[in-house]
């Protein structure tokens, strides 16, 4: 099932790269059993902690990383190092990769009283020696690493994930000497979560095209009924077809409303989750935020939908340019992504380079992975485009995916010249030279009813 899997997902992804569109009622895909899924995921797992790992500390010249977690208290590293029949971390989970330099393979240990999967050697026996601690301490003295890795950052969450209980027991533990080499693990941490292999991307274009299935499902006459179906209404019927699919989601997703003659939409409302769920009607210009996680990874989209008048076959031509509008930004900020470049100079050159073509743009793109607001730099904020945030200083980085989140304000002739704002998210790859959609992009309106 495996290989059916991945040649399926090959075809996709090669159907995908070659146009921008994606389909305008995409099949949805076959969901893996649970036990097929456990078993992609520890041959993903298996394949990073051989090869991510050992590029990322060479990289960074990190002798030993050392990452602790405790149950119930994640790590956000740890979390995504475990196996499938792992929910959580057991206990105190104390992970240890060391590389001894030379070429050598990096040693993978754990001093845990369970150890997790066997990628890792055992390096504790709880019945011999009841100070977990101590065994660290001894581990990092018997290989003298000059630079030990812990995950603190002060500027991403994601790498920040050793508490500060568990940091004063190392170092009291370990003392002075090794105390004094401790580093920030924060580019190891960063690294190990955008970092994608090509077993997951050959797989990843089929999980954004179940969410533009369910997507393209939920915004359509199958669900809405014109007079009677309400914003919450489509909103709860798309949390339980994704779980209905054996899927899973990393947020509850939302559904809007613009209409002619009423104000426009404030972005902080949405945001925050504080809108209204009105009667869905025709004329309506319809907004979804959706994102679903399989196989560890996750999506994230948004798409506009029009409700057809009786006697319309289209939506206003108002409408659709302001679609075009936002594929427009979209192609501005991707013709920018390069290696090194930060996402606050990303942000700056493609705000400069829209508005130079008469755009009115909004950029708040971020990396997608294991999370869906995922490890990377920050490329704008939606409520702020012209800080420097510290998250947003920090390098674009080659096999890294994206979710391309912005909107334009456009002026709609057919509602009296009311401003509406497009929002649209698609996620895509970066392979450190070209970025492309996964399951291309939304560049017409869903039709309600699909004509």
């Amino acid at each position: 099932m495996f290989s059916k899997l991945i040649a399926g997902c090959m075809i996709l992804a090669l159907a995908a790269s070659g146009k921008a569109g994606e389909a305008e009622d995409p099949v949805m895909p076959d969901v893996l059993d649970l036990r097929e899924q456990g078993r992609v995921r520890d041959a993903w797992l298996a394949k990073r902690l051989d090869t991510v790992v050992p590029k990322l500390m060479q990289r960074e010249g990190i002798d030993l990383w050392l990452l602790v977690a405790r149950e119930y208290n994640e790590d956000p590293v740890v979390e995504t190092m475990l196996p499938a029949t792992w929910l959580a971390a057991r206990r105190r989970t104390v992970l240890v990769f060391h590389d001894p330099g030379g070429g050598a393979a990096i040693d993978k240990l754990s001093v845990s009283r369970y150890s997790p999967g066997p990628w890792f050697d055992a390096a504790w026996n709880p019945e011999e020696q009841d100070d977990q601690w101590r065994r660290v301490a001894e581990i990092i003295a018997e290989r003298d690493p000059e630079r030990i890795a812990i995950n603190r950052s002060d500027r991403f969450p994601l790498a920040d994930g050793l508490t500060a209980s568990e940091e004063d027991a190392l170092v009291a533990t370990i003392g002075e000497k090794y105390a004094a080499r401790l580093v920030s693990g924060e580019n190891l941490s960063l690294g190990w979560l955008e970092t994608r292999i090509p077993e997951e991307m050959a797989v990843y274009p089929i999980i954004v095209r179940m969410a533009h299935a369910i997507i393209a499902q939920g915004f359509s006459e199958r669900v809405i009924t014109p007079g009677i179906t309400t914003t919450g209404d489509v909103e709860w019927w798309y949390r339980e077809r994704i779980r209905v699919a054996g899927l899973e989601t990393w947020f509850h997703p939302s559904v809007s409303v613009e209409r002619a003659g009423e104000s426009e939409q404030s972005m902080v409302t949405q945001f925050a989750g504080e809108s209204p769920s009105p009667v869905i009607e025709p004329g309506d210009l319809l907004h979804v935020d959706f994102g679903i996680t399989y196989l560890g990874l996750n999506t994230d989209t948004q798409h506009h939908a029009y409700v057809l008048k009786p006697g319309e076959t289209d939506a206003p031509a108002g409408l659709k340019a302001g679609i075009s509008a936002g594929n427009h930004l979209q192609e501005i900020l991707m013709s920018n992504f390069r290696v090194g470049i930060t996402g606050n100079e990303l942000l700056a050159e493609s705000r400069d380079e829209a508005i130079a073509a008469g755009l009115e743009p909004t950029i708040y793109s971020h990396a997608i992975g294991f999370h869906g607001h995922g490890a990377g730099p920050w490329i704008g904020m939606w409520d702020d485009q012209y800080a420097d945030p510290p998250m947003g200083d920090y390098p674009i980085h080659p096999n890294t995916a994206w979710s391309i989140e912005l909107n334009v304000r456009v002026a709609v002739a057919e509602w009296g010249g009311k401003v509406v704002r497009f929002k649209s998210e698609e996620d895509a790859y970066f392979d450190g030279t070209t970025i492309r959609f996964l399951d291309g992009r939304q560049e017409r309106l869903h039709l309600i009813p699909r004509q």
